[in-house]
């Protein structure tokens, strides 16, 4: 059965973005990087790998799944399958996809989610937001959060959601060169 993993980007403070939903504030440095590209290049945009030259297999993911607001930066600059080497899913109350290659879910998220998680197949990839992370706390197998030295006073919370203690485990950390260090957590 497959996982549903939310991997993302996280400051000390528990931010995943800033109040403007913007995340250029993240230190990418070579070590983070080589680190992406080496254990989860189908985390990259398809139109970042081309321009990296990066021809790898998806390592983890074949399915994502994202919010809107998560989806809408790719939108601006004109590309309607950022992740054309997944299969895509985009929640949202939309009901007209943005490209053919992306399916929307505007309804019974979590029934879509369980459907998808019952397939053969790698992961699923949980690319984004706080609200929908939220939603989907409940299904979340796995958390891989790369937590960067940046403390950002204030910004998107890693979750948006109704207070509800949900335990994971951590199952692996690991210490980047640059300070970033990568947190494995599964849940109990």
């Amino acid at each position: 059965m497959r996982k549903l993993v939310y991997y993302i980007g996280m400051t000390i403070d528990g931010f995943i973005a800033a109040p403007d939903g913007s995340y250029d504030f993240f230190p990418l440095t070579p070590d983070v990087i080589d680190f992406i590209v080496e254990e989860y290049p189908d985390t990259l945009p398809t139109h970042v790998r081309a321009q990296m030259g990066l021809d790898a297999p998806n390592r983890n993911f074949d399915v994502g799944v994202q919010g809107r607001a998560t989806f809408q930066p790719a939108l601006d600059i004109g590309v309607t399958s950022p992740y054309a080497h997944l299969r895509q899913y985009l929640v949202s109350a939309t009901t007209e996809s943005p490209d053919p290659a992306v399916e929307i879910i505007s309804a019974d998220v979590i029934g879509k989610i369980r459907e998808l998680k019952a397939e053969e197949g790698k992961d699923i990839y949980l690319i984004g937001g706080a609200r929908l992370a939220g939603t989907l706390l409940p299904e979340i197998d796995k958390l891989v959060i790369k937590l960067y030295p940046v403390v950002a006073g204030a910004g998107i919370p890693l979750f948006t959601a109704d207070f509800s203690p949900t335990l994971f485990t951590l199952t692996e950390n690991r210490t980047l060169e640059s300070g970033t260090v990568i947190l494995t957590y599964e849940k109990k």
